[in-house]
This record gives structure tokens, C-alpha cells and sequence, in this order.
């Protein structure tokens, strides 16, 4: 098991087998995501946001007017 110590300034050194599995280098973010009470998980935040690409399939194409109207129509009730 990898271990880490917290700084007085609240930091902490991520250990090299830690960083070399989830492939992080220096100017990389890592998220910490709550899993539950006191669970906490480190996940690398160095993914191209265009390989989301694809996961949402769109029921159909709208204009941009359009999605005015229905933001417009969403607001005024």
C-alpha cells in the first residue's frame, strides 16, 4: 500500500508507483471524488474532454433558436 504524509500546508507528495499508474506527471490535476463517508478517491484529471464524444446519444438535431425558445418558455414558468 502506498502512504503519503500531510504537510503543515496541507499538501502531500503522490507517490511514484501512485503516479506512474495513473499516468500523471508534473502540471497534471487529479480529482479527489467522495465515495462515501471518510472514502475518499484520487482519479487523474488528465483526459481530452473530446473523448467524451459519443457517450450521450442526441434524439434529434435543434437550432439554436430553438433552444432559445425552450430555455425562454423553461424560464417563464
Amino acid at each position: 500500500m502506498a502512504t503519503a504524509t500531510v504537510t503543515s500546508k496541507g499538501q502531500i507528495t503522490i507517490p511514484a508507483s501512485v503516479r506512474s499508474e495513473l499516468k500523471v506527471g508534473p502540471g497534471d490535476r487529479v480529482e479527489f471524488v467522495k465515495m462515501s463517508e471518510g472514502h475518499w478517491e484520487v482519479v487523474a484529471a488528465v483526459k481530452d474532454v473530446s473523448r467524451l464524444r459519443g457517450i450521450v446519444a442526441a434524439r434529434r438535431v435543434v437550432s439554436v433558436e430553438e433552444m432559445d425558445a425552450a430555455i425562454r418558455k423553461k424560464a417563464g414558468q
